[in-house]
């Protein structure tokens, strides 16, 4: 009788030691928020980031791209605010409490996570962007309900150890499509494209001659992830330079070379509108385009080479046509360079002046070409 009761003791001990930690009350949790209790943990995602968050708090659970701890956050009713505090609203880039006499800092919010489970996020700083003083960097802070503390739910990396994160307008889905939900927006981290495009220029919140640039965003979030589906899928590695340009002259096509970019060893990638690539000439990473056309069949189409202008060309299209519709095009290392035949390069190694497609960190890049 003894054996049985020791092993159960020893059973139920193996069950304590890996229990979550007892959870805290409301109170107690909201008056443990923005006190950065818990280190910031950094990792090496694979692929380029959509929403720049970790996509799950069990570290070592291997966990889909298309996934996130943090996807929207509604602004109202407030979780938790500051005395006088009644709601919060969207201004263009940043955030603003009403009554307007009170700050931002210090409101819980109830998020979601790409899950549909609700989850919190505490708004612990606002710091304006000295390039922009229409748009507010934040920081914040998760309830994470494995460890029982408050984290940054934005992924860090080596250029951007302590990533914050931008407050835009619409929701984006496990697709990458993006809605506009009234009172609900997302928390874009640094290090992922929804931000990464917005620094390249293309803010949702503004306009181009008449025309709001939320669309040109959008498919700037599909090129930075090679999302040529549509379907939230990555095709690139982290750090890839590219070089953007778009319909309405926000970017023009880089043609001089610099020490981060060479025009001359770069050719032509694929086409883009808010839904995925229109067309395409090769894939980013290397991978044949047949595995394209497998992953997403009813899409693309091998056809006879359509000449975009500009000497872009691209053999796949998207079935029943649409590349009328590209808002975006990219240039990015790999296939054939446009001067290939006219300046060829000798077997020995790289044309004279040439720059390896391994770059600079990014922190230190200008924001065009950029870092996919």
């Amino acid at each position: 009788m003894n054996k049985y009761l020791i092993a159960w003791l020893c059973f139920q001990g193996a069950v304590m030691a890996h229990a979550a930690p007892p959870a805290p009350s409301k109170t107690e949790r909201y008056e443990r928020r923005c006190q950065s209790q818990a280190a910031l943990r950094t990792v090496k995602p694979q692929g380029t980031m959509l929403w720049g968050t970790r996509r799950s708090w069990y570290t070592e659970k291997q966990t889909d791209e298309r996934s996130s701890v943090l996807v929207s956050a509604s602004l109202e009713p407030l979780r938790q605010a500051d005395t006088g505090v009644a709601a919060l609203r969207l201004e263009g880039g940043h955030l603003e409490a009403s009554p307007a006499t009170r700050g931002v800092v210090g409101t819980v919010l109830q998020g979601t996570d790409s899950q549909g489970r609700p989850v919190e996020v505490a708004i612990c700083g606002a710091e304006p962007s000295p390039e922009d003083p229409g748009m507010v960097w934040y920081r914040i802070e998760t309830w994470n309900a494995v460890a029982q503390e408050w984290e940054n739910p934005c992924v860090a990396l080596e250029q951007v150890p302590d990533p914050r994160a931008l407050a835009v307008g619409g929701v984006w889905d496990a697709s990458g499509a993006r809605q506009d939900v009234p009172g609900r927006i997302t928390f874009a981290c640094e290090n992922g494209a929804i931000t990464k495009c917005i620094r390249w220029g293309y803010k949702p919140w503004e306009s181009r001659d008449g025309q709001p640039l939320t669309d040109l965003h959008q498919a700037c979030t599909r090129m930075a992830r090679a999302d040529y589906c549509g379907n939230g899928r990555s095709h690139t590695h982290r750090d890839t330079i590219i070089d953007m340009y778009d319909r309405l002259g926000v970017l023009a096509r880089t043609v001089e070379s610099s020490a981060e970019w060479n025009p001359a060893l770069a050719s032509f990638e694929a086409a883009w509108a808010p839904n995925g690539a229109t067309c395409l000439a090769r894939t980013r990473d290397g991978r044949a385009l047949e595995a394209i056309l497998e992953e997403c069949p009813r899409r693309f189409r091998r056809s006879a080479e359509l000449d975009l202008g500009e000497g872009d060309r691209c053999s796949v299209q998207r079935v029943g046509g649409g590349s009328e519709a590209a808002l975006l095009r990219n240039q990015s290392y790999g296939g054939t360079p446009r001067s290939a035949a006219s300046e060829p390069c000798g077997t020995a190694g790289p044309c004279e002046g040439a720059v390896s497609p391994a770059r600079a960190p990014e922190a230190t890049r200008p924001p065009h070409p950029a870092a996919g």
